[in-house]
């Protein structure tokens, strides 16, 4: 079984921090261990001064992330509203949040599938570089509800109302070049 510990992984580049999700084997879908130490990670590298800077990346060569893991926040959304929104909601709200407004420079590498909560990372970071053959996708939609960590705001401010609103309600996937070309990533690179 992998370790909490394991499932973000963590390498000092110089200045430079390296995050890594590492659930390849399930696309590195968000469960609340990966966000919980995805979070407290964060919180070290803020107050580490040795680190200037963050690279946020996917393990394997699928997937950035898929998004939720459905399966890990089912037993919250059967306990109810309250649950659904303090566990799962605003457990995604508030990382999506501190990505955004994180002191140091937060750039996500998309090295492939940016679906659901994985687009939301995107959309939350300051800068974003995707391979080529990275795809984004607001993926929700299709289980019945909005982007629940944010994204349903944060998209329309950085591609327009429309664009967002064809992603949103469309779940239709965009390609890397897509998502340059209206300003979801800054950058498309060769793989």
């Amino acid at each position: 079984p992998v370790m909490t510990a394991d499932v973000v992984l963590a390498e000092a580049r110089g200045p430079v921090a390296l995050l890594t999700l590492n659930r390849p084997d399930k696309l590195n879908a968000l469960d609340y261990p990966l966000i919980d130490r995805l979070m407290a990670l964060l919180d070290a590298l803020e107050a580490d001064d040795a680190v200037r800077a963050i690279v946020l990346t996917g393990a394997g060569e699928r997937a950035f992330s898929a998004g939720a893991d459905i399966a890990c926040f089912a037993p919250s959304v059967r306990r109810g509203q309250a649950a659904a929104l303090r566990d799962v909601v605003g457990r995604g709200q508030r990382m999506t949040s501190r990505i955004e407004s994180f002191p140091k420079p937060i750039i996500v590498a998309v090295n492939g599938l940016a679906h659901g909560g994985g687009c939301e990372i995107t959309e939350a970071a300051p800068l974003a570089i995707a391979s080529e053959r990275a795809e984004f996708c607001k993926a929700e939609i299709s289980l019945g509800f909005a982007p629940p960590f944010g994204g349903s705001q944060r998209l329309p401010r950085l591609i327009g109302r429309k664009r967002a609103l064809r992603m949103i309600l469309t779940g239709e996937p965009i390609s890397a070049a897509a998502a340059q070309s209206v300003g979801l990533v800054n950058e498309v690179v060769r793989h």
